[in-house]
């Protein structure tokens, strides 16, 4: 299959034959779950203390024929601190579960392990899928990019590595078709529900993601760009190509990228 490459100027200088990796057939099971491997290494273990709950002195009365016993006083036999006279009606019930200020039943431990673990050709395979979904125009079309041109992935020759100013990376997307991507990922909307408090309260689209060979200046003019990313085409993982376990983002690749992806899968 062979696409357009373009010019910083969004004009076609020339054809080239894509690699075979964009034949791939789209699994969306195998990149959900390279996706989540991924993710899960970034969680970070937590835990409560050990002793949150237990720093009490109350301790258990419910012994029949013994001082201060709640037999026949109409009281739960729980854990309790010691009160006034009368004892019985000022104890507080302490470090059971079911009691205020008491520990918790089932808190969640240290040790729990949150890694989780995918075979390598699968990784690799999910990979594969992930590259071929950014040619697929009806998945782009469902993650919500918009753009206006006519082929998918969008390649681009080997100037646009050069770019180190943002200005000229936002004249580029304009000349070639994606304006109304650059509005879409502008918006800033207030997340709902219990998040706004836990440092993210806003929530923002994702963007192209540009594929490069080399950087010569286009990963600092892309990073001032929210929603955009750049990746060398041996970085290119499931996490980017896929972003929220979805296929189908869309991404551009520069002609040397192109060149390089074939070298790397020994055609």
């Amino acid at each position: 299959m062979k696409v357009d490459v373009f010019d910083l100027e969004g004009k076609a200088k020339g054809k080239i034959e894509l690699p075979e990796v964009f034949n791939e057939q789209v699994r969306e099971d195998l990149i959900r779950r390279a996706v989540l491997v991924t993710l899960s290494k970034h969680r970070q273990p937590y835990g409560v203390d050990t002793m949150a709950g237990k720093r009490t002195s109350a301790h258990y009365h419910g012994y029949r024929r013994h001082r201060y016993a709640m037999m026949n006083k109409e009281m739960a036999r729980m854990p309790r601190t010691h009160g006034k006279s009368p004892p019985q009606m000022s104890w507080q019930a302490r470090f059971v579960p079911q009691a205020k200020g008491g520990r918790e039943a089932h808190p969640p431990m240290i040790e729990k392990i949150w890694e989780m673990k995918i075979n390598d050709k699968e990784r690799k395979k999910a990979i594969r899928c992930a590259i071929a979904a950014t040619a697929v125009k009806d998945l782009v079309a469902n993650r919500g990019h918009k753009f206006k041109v006519e082929e998918l992935p969008i390649v681009v020759d080997d100037s646009l590595q050069e770019i180190k100013k943002t200005k000229e990376l936002v004249n580029f997307f304009v000349k070639i078709g994606l304006a109304k991507e650059l509005e879409r990922i502008q918006v800033k909307k207030v997340r709902a529900g219990r998040g706004k408090i836990r440092g993210r309260k806003y929530k923002r689209k994702i963007g192209p993601l540009i594929v490069i060979a080399e950087d010569k200046g286009i990963s600092r003019s892309g990073k001032n760009l929210t929603g955009v990313h750049v990746c060398k085409v041996e970085n290119l993982s499931a996490i980017y190509l896929a972003p929220g376990a979805m296929p189908g983002r869309l991404a551009i690749f520069t002609k040397s990228a192109i060149e390089k992806m074939k070298k790397m899968n020994g055609e």
